[in-house]
């Protein structure tokens, strides 16, 4: 069995979560691995769309226009967050649309789970026959 050791350049600073966290909430911050910058917003997508989730429930939205409000504020906020906070270089990953979809389906599972037990937390489940 053949082991590998991969060699580390000694000016590249390996970053922790929580740096890379840190460098999310600064504006116009450089991301040296492009991974970093994608899961910054595939988990402030998750977050944002179990915080709209709760808000959807507590607000007793309920319907297809509730599921495509969801849709239009959190690629909106991703975005937002993208061209105008960061100002990143879409080319660099694609063009927008592949910012804008990066965790988008596991967001929108969040959020339903989220908004259905929040909606039936709040507001109960109807017992009407």
């Amino acid at each position: 069995m053949v082991s590998r050791v991969r060699k580390v350049n000694p000016k590249t600073k390996v970053l922790s979560s929580y740096d890379i966290f840190l460098k999310a909430l600064k504006t116009e911050s450089v991301f040296n691995d492009k991974n970093d910058f994608l899961d910054i917003i595939y988990w402030f997508r998750q977050v944002f769309a179990i915080i709209i989730g709760v808000v959807w429930g507590l607000a007793s939205f309920t319907g297809f226009l509730a599921i495509v409000m969801f849709f239009v504020t959190n690629i909106c906020f991703v975005y937002a967050y993208a061209a105008m906070y960061q100002r990143v270089d879409e080319d660099e990953y694609g063009g927008y649309g592949e910012i804008v979809k990066e965790g988008l389906m596991t967001a929108f599972a969040c959020f339903m789970v989220s908004w259905i037990l929040t909606y039936d937390c709040a507001h109960g489940i109807s017992t009407t026959t």
